[in-house]
């Protein structure tokens, strides 16, 4: 996959349907043009899911001490069940599949992204902030949210760099040595 930039969002309808794709971003490839979009999961998607976790270690830094490694892939919509929140496939095509990631509400006003991992051999073009960007706008339509956060370990240089420039920051009092806590306040849309 080619290195892609971000450009303009289109105006499009938000559709709330688990049978249609929700969001939509618009990414240039020399000269082309490749709309990404969240889609709920399918059973499928949780078969390709689980082979980007390749060990325990891996598996708790994704989806924290709470799902067990090794895990049955047909059981992962249960084990990765949110409650108040949401799941979606980061795709171009029913088919595609290039991330996924979930969103719950923390509290009021406030959601928590959670569980985000691209797929191995889509890492490194970008993938990660236009799935981040995604999660964002469907849990701010969804839920009406006012800021948004989420966790990193200290270690993952990558995955704090586009949390940082998707403008969250980091909140220390409710981190710990090895998790940093961040959080973005979401500008008014109006």
């Amino acid at each position: 996959m080619r290195r892609q930039q971000d450009i303009a969002l289109p105006n499009l309808p938000w559709q709330h349907s688990p049978t249609t794709l929700l969001s939509y971003l618009v990414l240039a490839e020399r000269g082309s043009m490749t709309v990404l979009m969240l889609r709920p999961p399918v059973a499928a998607d949780y078969t390709a899911i689980a082979a980007w976790i390749p060990d325990a270690l891996a598996c708790a830094r994704w989806a924290g001490p709470q799902l067990e490694y090794p895990f049955d892939a047909g059981e992962l919509p249960q084990l990765l069940q949110v409650k108040r929140g949401a799941s979606y496939v980061l795709c171009k095509s029913q088919a595609d599949r290039f991330g996924f990631g979930q969103y719950r509400l923390r509290q009021p006003g406030v959601v928590h992204l959670c569980r985000i991992i691209v797929a191995p051999e889509a890492r490194g073009n970008g993938l990660g902030k236009v799935l981040c960007r995604l999660l964002i706008d469907e849990a701010r339509s969804a839920t009406a949210a006012q800021a948004v956060t989420l966790r990193v370990y200290r270690d993952n240089a990558a995955a704090y760099a586009i949390y940082s420039g998707l403008g969250f920051v980091p909140v220390e009092a409710e981190s710990d040595a090895e998790v940093l806590m961040m959080k973005m306040t979401l500008k008014s849309p109006f």
